[in-house]
């Protein structure tokens, strides 16, 4: 991931980013590049997606949250129950999640994570597709998890599998 120095304005990042790919994210007047998605990355959001989906869930996969006007994260997945709001969201929803990839920043992760559960979103999960490993935020931290919002663990990595033949 690549870091911009410079301190920006939410209007000067909006006029430099928002057409770039992989995305930007807005965090504190900095932009920060997120990790380019491998095709494992990519199976595993569409896996969780279709999951969540059958499970009765609305979702969206890289929608910018404008909750806190200091940061515009893009979870990899976010899921409700109840309406979309447009065009971004500005409030927490049920789920979110966060696909890990090869070069992600432990640190980003987790400063992440404490904001969704500073926001309120009810179910922060951490995924890692290369450890075969869902983790949910509990009180301060990551805790691995056999179940995944209503969807038992399992069946992600089976459906995965099925993907993968």
């Amino acid at each position: 991931m690549a870091t911009v120095a410079q301190r920006l304005s939410v209007a000067e990042f909006e006029e430099r980013y928002r057409h770039e790919k992989p995305y930007y994210e807005f965090w504190r007047g900095e932009a920060i590049q997120k990790s380019m998605p491998t095709w494992l990355h990519s199976l595993i959001v569409l896996v969780l997606i279709d999951l969540l989906k059958e499970a009765g869930f609305k979702t969206g996969t890289e929608v910018k949250l404008k909750i806190d006007p200091e940061f515009h994260p893009i979870p990899d997945v976010i899921a409700t129950r109840g309406q979309f709001e447009f065009p971004y969201p500005t409030r927490p929803m049920e789920v979110v999640v966060e696909v890990l990839s090869e070069d992600d920043s432990m640190s980003r992760v987790l400063a992440k994570c404490r904001a969704y559960r500073d926001w309120g979103f009810q179910e922060i999960y951490v995924v890692d597709p290369a450890s075969r490993v869902i983790y949910r935020w509990v009180d301060r931290g990551l805790e691995e998890v056999t179940e995944f919002a209503v969807i038992p663990v399992e069946r992600v990595w089976l459906s995965l599998d099925d993907q993968l033949r």
